[in-house]
Parts: C-alpha cells; sequence; structure tokens
C-alpha cells in the first residue's frame, strides 16, 4: 500500500516508524515532515493544514491510506475532503473532531450524555466569566474554546489570576479566534492520566494508558506546554480503572455521537482526571497525543496499519491488539525560552551517540536539515528521547543517558520526567 502520514511532529515521527514496519507497506510519505522521519519516509512539501494541497498530492501520488496525525486538519475537514476525493483516511470527520476542536462542544456533549467532567460556564463576555469565577472561587481553570496549540489551559490559583486569564483571551486576543469564547471549569483533584482508544463509529477498542507531563519545570511548575514527556503505562491506571474508563467515558462518547450523527472513526484521546470519585473526562483529543504516541508505539507489538484500516472501515470488533509488557518514557528537547518565545536555527549533535543507548530511540520534532547535512532546530519542542524497558525507572534511566549524549547548549528538558511512578530522578548535571 501506498501510505500518506500527515505532520512534521514527534508524533508523526513515530507514526511513520510504526507504519513502516508493516509488510503491508509498499511507499511510505509524510507532509511536510522533519528530519528525523526523512529517514523513514519520504517528506514531501505541503503542510499539515494546507487541507487543498494535502488532497492534490493525495491524488497524483495514488495514495491508497492517509493517516491524519495533527488535530487542525481534522478539524479543517482533511478526511471529509479525502472521503469526497475516494482516498480512504484514518481520522474524524470535521463534525466529529468539534470534540477537540470546541471545548464549549466538548463540555456541551458531556452533559447532554451524562459523561462525568468539572462543572462549568461557557462565555464570551468577559464580565460574565468573572462573575462565574467570583461564585466558584479559586483554584479555577480558564480554557480558550478553539485549538491552541495545548497552551490555552490556565489553571489559575486566584481569582484574580482566573480574572487576568479571561481578560488575556477576551480582551486582548492571546489567542486569536480559538480564544474568541471560554470555557471556565471547576478544578479537579486528583492524578492526571491520558487514556486512547481506537473507534470506527460504533465499536471501540482500548489502547495502552500513558502519563503526560504538561508544565514546562520540575516538579509540575510553570506554564502549560505541548507536553514535555511521558510514560507507559500509567500505574494509575489499573486493569479495573480502564473498565470504568470504558464503561463511565469512551463507549458513551462513541454512542452520543453515533446517536447525533457524528458517528467518531479515528483515535480518541481522553485527558483523565482519577480522583476519590473515579475517573472524570478534562479533555478529548481527536488525535494521538504528542508526546504519549512516542511511548505507546514502541510498546505496540501488533502491525499498527491494519487496525488503523479496520477504524476507517468500521471493523475494529475483528482486531486484538497485543502490547509489550516493557514500559517505555519519552523525554521532550525543547528550545531555550519554550513555550514562550526562542531562537530557531541553533545545530544538534550527538543523534546517533544517543541513539546507541540500548533500547533508546530519538523521535524528531521539530528539526530539518540544514545546508551541510546537519540537524537544525526550527520549533519549541524539537526532539523526543525515549527507552523501553522492563520497568519505568529503567526507561528513565536510559532515557536520561541518551539525552545526556545529545550536545544541544541551545535546548533543555525537564529532569523528572516519570517522578510519579519512580520519585524525582536527578543526573547531576
Amino acid at each position: 500500500m501506498k501510505i500518506l502520514v500527515v505532520g512534521s511532529g514527534g508524533r508523526e515521527h513515530a507514526l511513520c516508524w510504526a507504519i513502516a514496519a508493516s509488510p503491508l507497506v509498499s511507499e511510505i510519505y509524510c507532509a511536510p515532515g522533519n528530519a528525523g522521519i526523512a529517514g523513514t519516509a519520504e517528506c514531501v512539501p505541503v503542510g499539515a493544514d494546507d487541507v487543498d494541497g494535502l488532497v492534490r498530492f493525495a491524488c497524483d501520488a495514488k495514495i491508497e491510506f492517509v493517516v491524519v496525525g495533527p488535530e487542525a486538519p481534522l478539524v479543517a475537514g482533511l478526511v471529509d475532503r479525502l472521503a469526497t476525493a475516494g482516498i480512504k483516511a484514518f481520522g474524524p470527520s470535521a463534525a466529529a473532531a468539534q470534540l477537540e476542536g470546541s471545548k464549549g462542544f466538548m463540555k456541551d456533549f458531556c452533559a447532554r450524555h451524562a459523561i462525568p467532567t468539572a462543572a462549568y460556564g461557557r462565555f464570551t463576555d468577559a464580565r460574565e466569566a468573572r462573575a462565574f469565577i467570583v461564585r466558584h472561587g479559586a483554584p479555577i481553570v480558564v480554557k480558550a474554546d478553539g485549538l491552541a496549540a495545548g497552551k490555552g489551559v490556565i489553571i489559575a490559583a486566584s481569582v484574580d489570576e482566573a480574572g487576568e486569564a479571561v481578560d488575556d483571551m477576551l480582551g486582548r486576543g492571546r489567542f486569536g479566534a480559538a480564544g474568541g469564547e471560554v470555557v471556565v471549569e471547576d478544578f479537579l483533584d486528583g492524578e492526571e492520566a491520558s487514556f486512547f482508544a481506537l473507534a470506527d463509529g460504533e465499536t471501540a477498542l482500548p489502547l495502552a494508558s500513558a502519563q503526560d507531563h504538561k508544565r514546562v519545570g520540575d516538579g509540575d511548575v510553570g506554564p502549560n506546554t505541548g507536553g514535555m514527556g511521558a510514560y507507559s503505562p500509567a500505574p494509575v491506571v489499573t486493569a479495573a480503572m480502564a473498565e470504568d474508563i470504558m464503561a463511565r467515558i469512551v463507549r458513551p462518547t462513541i454512542a452520543g455521537m453515533k446517536a447525533e450523527g457524528h458517528p467518531y472513526k479515528g483515535v480518541l484521546y481522553a485527558g483523565l482526571m482519577i480522583g476519590r470519585d473515579g475517573p472524570k473526562l478534562l479533555e478529548y483529543n481527536v488525535r494521538f497525543g504528542d508526546p504519549e504516541c512516542q511511548v505507546l508505539m514502541p510498546r505496540l507489538k501488533s502491525d499498527l496499519l491494519p487496525a488503523l484500516i479496520a477504524a476507517a472501515d468500521g471493523v475494529l470488533k475483528n482486531v486484538d491488539l497485543r502490547w509489550y509488557d516493557d514500559a517505555a518514557l519519552t523525554v521532550v528537547m525543547a528550545a531555550n525560552g519554550y513555550p514562550g518565545s526562542y531562537e530557531k536555527g541553533s545545530v544538534i549533535g550527538g543523534l546517533e551517540d544517543a541513539a546507541s543507548v540500548p533500547n533508546a530511540l530519538v523521535f524528531h520534532a521539530g528539526t530539518a536539515l540544514g545546508e551541510g547535512g546537519e540537524v537544525i532546530a526550527t520549533g519549541g519542542r524539537v526532539l523526543g528521547v525515549t527507552a523501553v524497558a522492563p520497568t519505568i525507572a529503567e526507561a528513565q534511566k536510559r532515557a536520561y543517558q541518551a539525552v545526556d549524549r545529545i550536545d544541544w547548549p541551545g535546548g533543555f528538558c525537564r529532569r523528572d520526567i516519570g517522578w510519579r511512578a519512580v520519585g524525582r530522578y536527578t543526573s547531576g548535571r
């Protein structure tokens, strides 16, 4: 089969890496890809948000199956456009992608279908939002309604901080159109986890669990990011908890979307808070997480591609995925200054040395090749250094061994990825 993967991040590198191993693949392309993906797939210069260009390339290249990585083209209707062109794709329709494209839609959907989530309000008027905040008190969470690259969530420790976040979004346009409406919701206490399931419009197949690290600094401090690291499995998601999540959250979502005329096909990523009252939904994403995909793919024993095709074809009930018992852990290396302003163009060395650590992988995110063939940083989150080992503690140790072999003064990472599972890790650097 001729496969096209859409996207340029670490998630897409992990997907290309996994899909390329399938005996079903004859050719694999990635649009637009990055320096690391170029070693696995043929990169084509079409942006992930260029829906017209992607459809045109898929038709011209006679692509047989498209795997859409990021959320923006899904929300923009890429899967719908491909279907019209007669090309099969993995991912939800634009109507179903509203689960991520609008946090307000997601919260209202949960209310309609009794899916456990935090109490909330939707606002376009800053005064009304501030009044809600005063009534509910702090800590409280303010979210931009639309897509904001993982940065549109403010966990406010005080009423004043929450009010400032509202003014930032509604008054100052911090997130542009994505922040034209805000969702304000009660703060939930507990332990976060990421739960993934494949869906074919009617059936949902659970995948392995993971835990992300959103805050930029060690000890979970600082602003939210797109994700500074992850590990799998998440010890908080026991077998009993996984079934509870499927019963109370995932299956009602699939049934509800079908009932409302928007059957959900693709991967459904539930960001959860697990507390004394059981799991509650923080948010839905309509694609694999980044960096969670980088720990899920190395743990998957089965061929990924047939499962993705089965989701698109509506025959997931015939799929049985198998997983390695080993754990995986990813450390994200980001450009200095991220998630604020950061410089581009710094040279990254030591990548081959890092990949020589036993069972270590280096997934590229924001990278490109320089004129002399050197790898340069082009984004905020730049590398996902991943290791697989029998335990999370050992995977953590190997991942940081690989990190320490990378020569990149222009970047940084958290030094405590996996701390909830194994305790804080320090390297002595």
